[in-house]
């Protein structure tokens, strides 16, 4: 099993789920946090199965993610 870093969005309709450090698009949705989760988690072996173990993410692997907001 691997660990993946996954971005989950929260919109006006819903919830958007992404992971990092694949190669590819892989997106989740769901009305709720848990149902995109579940969504993009299998998106993720769908897309392992699809296209094998060569998406997976490139060396350095991604060892934190931060969100960050700024004025411009």
């Amino acid at each position: 099993m691997r660990q993946y870093k996954i971005i989950v969005e929260k919109h006006p309709d819903g919830y958007v789920a992404y992971p990092l450090g694949l190669k590819g698009i892989v997106v989740g949705q769901g009305d709720t946090y848990d149902e995109a989760l579940s969504d993009v988690k299998s998106a993720i072996r769908f897309h392992i199965e699809s296209f094998g173990e060569d998406i997976l993410e490139t060396e350095p692997p991604i060892l934190e993610v931060f969100v960050a907001e700024t004025k411009i």
